[in-house]
């Protein structure tokens, strides 16, 4: 079994972080499979001493391990003696101890997804939606609840109206979830601002989620229209628009920046085109990501006093993070 980190290094049981000394046989520990965290189990540890170590300077924090223990990088497995310019697997630390939500697709998420997309906003730890009618505040909540399980309420509020020139009442709908707030911005590629947010296109993975983003985004950003079986959506997000107009089989003509708003009619019949092909999308976001390593800097023992190195036996994966760090000893 390889050397491992420090004695004092952070490493991260799923109890919380704890110096690598204090790990013990039956411990849970946090670590990736893929870009998903999991846990494992600490079957043994054993421990051994040897006057080098190294302490690697990444993008967000340094750490001291054996020159040997082995970090996960794009072109797989290398020593910690070798990683300097490279990229390594990584996950935030302080994320791990967060409540990690059962997301269910249909028609409730597609329509929490699309009223949030046009109305709502993403924090970076709550989601919330403020809007005037209370009967679409309601509707939003309870698809809310349904599709991940977290309790959503109304709260009676208020909010200036620059048109008006005074406060009008209003309906607010907020929950606190970073794991929520993380997956709307992956659906909508990284950033929940409406004018540059994408196409979520999660919400193609059947057609009831689809039906269910139409109504939610519709709500919020669209209306009917008199006289004809459709509604319009009218948004200044022209990529957003012209991502779902092929999708629904419709014509879409962006109007010039300069004359406001595009608008993008929807048929009530645009099923029966024949149009709509389902894709399959993960429904949670990616909790890790790769983080450049800046230096790697060798940190000889001072004096006649050793570094101690622990290394774990694991199970079922062999591998575990050092301090967000995916890490695994040679065998």
């Amino acid at each position: 079994m390889g050397y491992g980190p420090t004695s004092k290094m952070l490493v991260n049981l799923v109890d919380g972080c704890v110096q690598a000394k204090n790990v013990v046989p039956g411990g849970t520990m946090w670590t990736l499979d893929g870009d998903r965290t999991v846990r494992t189990t600490v079957v043994e540890v054993s421990a051994a001493k040897a006057r080098a170590a190294v302490e690697v300077v990444t993008d967000h924090m340094a750490f001291s391990v054996s020159p040997d223990l082995l970090l996960a990088t794009p072109d797989g497995w290398t020593h910690t003696a070798d990683v300097a310019g490279k990229t390594v697997a990584w996950t935030h630390a302080r994320k791990l101890c967060r409540e990690r939500l059962t997301i269910r697709p249909g028609y409730e998420f597609g329509y929490f997804v699309g009223a949030t997309c046009a109305d709502g906003t993403v924090g970076k730890n709550y989601v919330s939606l403020v809007v005037n009618e209370e009967r679409f505040a309601a509707r939003y909540a309870t698809a809310l609840t349904a599709c991940t399980g977290l309790p959503a309420r109304l709260e009676a509020v208020t909010r200036p109206s620059g048109y008006l020139g005074r406060d009008l009442p209003g309906f607010r709908v907020r929950v606190v979830s970073s794991y929520l707030s993380d997956a709307l911005r992956h659906y909508v590629g990284g950033d929940a601002h409406h004018l540059r947010q994408a196409f979520p296109r999660v919400v193609l993975r059947d057609i009831g989620t689809f039906e269910g983003f139409l109504d939610g985004y519709i709500e919020g950003d669209g209306c009917p229209i008199k006289g004809w079986g459709g509604r319009v959506i009218t948004s200044a997000n022209v990529p957003f628009l012209a991502e779902i107009a092929p999708i629904i089989g419709a014509r879409f003509t962006p109007r010039p920046r300069e004359k406001g708003a595009s608008r993008l009619c929807v048929s009530d019949r645009w099923f029966s085109r024949g149009t709509f092909a389902p894709e399959d999308h993960p429904l949670h976001p990616p909790e890790s990501s790769w983080i450049k390593v800046q230096e790697v800097r060798p940190r000889p023992a001072l004096g006649t006093k050793p570094f101690t190195f622990y290394s774990y036996r694991l199970a079922p994966y062999p591998t575990f993070l050092v301090n967000g760090h995916l890490a695994r000893q040679e065998r």
